[in-house]
C-alpha cells in the first residue's frame, strides 16, 4: 500500500496520470489516497494527521505540492509540517538532461541533496517592534552531519565521483561555518569521493555557465530550494525533474521542483513527465524494477521519438495526450 496525496493545483491531474499509467501497466500497487489542501483553512490539521498516520503505517508515499497561502502570516506550510512530522531529513532532486529536450547544455546529470528540516525553514519569526522582523536560521551539528553523511553514502552507492558542499560561510560564519566543517569532517571518511566546497552565489553562476562540473551537491535548506529550481531550468523546466524526501522508516516521492501551478489547474496542460519519473523512482524503491524500467522507457520515447510536447516544452499536447502516448509505448513493449 502506498499513500497518495494529490496536492493542489495541477497535483490531482498528475496523480491521475500516474494511476492511469500504473493501471495499464498492471503495476501491483494499491493507493491509499488522502486529500490534503492548503486552499482551505478548515480541517487541515485533521487531514494532515491522517496523512502522517498513513505514511507512518505504509512507510512510503507519493505526493503533489500542497499550496501555502502567502497572505496569511498564521498559515503554516503543510508541506513543511509533513516533512518535520515525519522527520524527512533529506530532499533529493535529480536534474538530468532528457533526450529530445533541447536546452543550452547537454549531458547534465546533477543530484541536489538538501537538508530538509531546519535552516531558514525553522518557522521561527517574530516582530521585535513594528516594522522590524527577526527570522532565525537554525543549523545544528547533528543535522549537518546527517545530511553530509547521507550525501556521501548516496555518492558511494550510486557510483558518483564528487560531492560539492554549498554554503555562505564567508558571511554566516557560525551557522554555515558549522555546516561546512561537518561536511569536511565527513568527507575525510570517504577518501574515494572527491570533495569540494563552493559559496552559494558563485555556485548559482557556475551552475548556469558550466553545470557539468557538478555531480552530487549537498547544502542547507534554502540553498537547496533555489538550486533545485535552477537545476530544473537547466534541463528544460519544473515538469521534468523527479524528487524524493527521505527519512528513517519513511520516504515520500514528489517532483523535484515544488510548484503547485494553481493558474494551470484543471486545464489539461500540465506536463506529467516529472511525476511519472517520480513514480518510476517509487517503483524502484519497492523493488518493482521491470515496471519501473518499462514506464521510464515509455516516457523517454514519448519525448524523444514521438516528439510529444506539452505547452511548457513549446508544444501543444495536453496532459491526457501525453499520457496516452506513454501508454502506446508501453503497448509496444508488451507492458
Amino acid at each position: 500500500m502506498v499513500t497518495l496525496i494529490p496536492g493542489d493545483g495541477i497535483g490531482p491531474e498528475l496523480a491521475a496520470s500516474v494511476k492511469e499509467v500504473f493501471s495499464y501497466a498492471n503495476v501491483p500497487v494499491d493507493f491509499e489516497e488522502i486529500l490534503v489542501s492548503g486552499l482551505v483553512s478548515k480541517g487541515n490539521k485533521k487531514t494532515l494527521e491522517r496523512a502522517v498516520n498513513s505514511l507512518q503505517r505504509n512507510g512510503v508515499g507519493i505526493k503533489g505540492v500542497i499550496r501555502t497561502q502567502l497572505d496569511d502570516v498564521d498559515s503554516l506550510s503543510l508541506n513543511m509540517l509533513l516533512r518535520t512530522e515525519l522527520d524527512l531529513f533529506a530532499n533529493v532532486v535529480r536534474c538530468r538532461s532528457i533526450p529530445g529536450v533541447k536546452t543550452r547544455h547537454d549531458d547534465v546529470d546533477i543530484v541536489i541533496i538538501r537538508e530538509n528540516t531546519e535552516g531558514e525553514y525553522s518557522r521561527l519569526e517574530h516582530e521585535i517592534v513594528p516594522g522590524v522582523v527577526e527570522s532565525l536560521k537554525i543549523v545544528t551539528r547533528a543535522r549537518s552531519n546527517i545530511i553530509a553523511k547521507f550525501a556521501f553514502d548516496y555518492a558511494t552507492t550510486h557510483h558518483r565521483k564528487r560531492v560539492t558542499a554549498i554554503h555562505k560561510a564567508n558571511i554566516m560564519k557560525m551557522s554555515d561555518g558549522l555546516f561546512l566543517r561537518q561536511c569536511e569532517q565527513v568527507a575525510s571518511l570517504y577518501p574515494d569521493i572527491e570533495f569540494k566546497s563552493m559559496i552559494i552565489d558563485n555556485c548559482c553562476m557556475q551552475l548556469i555557465s558550466n553545470p557539468r562540473q557538478f555531480d552530487v551537491m549537498v547544502m542547507p535548506n534554502l540553498y537547496g530550494n533555489i538550486l533545485s529550481n535552477i537545476g530544473a531550468g537547466l534541463v528544460g523546466g519544473p515538469g521534468l525533474c523527479p524528487g524524493k524526501n527521505v527519512g528513517i522508516g519513511c520516504i515520500v516521492f514528489e517532483q523535484g521542483a515544488r510548484h503547485a501551478a494553481i493558474s494551470k489547474a484543471f486545464q489539461n496542460k500540465a506536463n506529467p513527465t516529472a511525476m511519472l519519473l517520480t513514480s518510476v523512482d517509487l517503483l524502484r524503491h519497492l523493488g518493482l524494477t521491470h515496471h519501473a524500467q518499462s514506464i521510464e522507457a515509455a516516457v523517454y520515447k514519448t519525448i524523444s521519438l514521438s516528439k510529444i510536447r506539452t505547452e511548457d516544452l513549446g508544444g501543444t499536447a495536453s496532459t491526457s495526450q501525453f499520457v496516452q502516448a506513454v501508454i502506446r509505448h508501453l503497448e509496444s513493449v508488451g507492458a
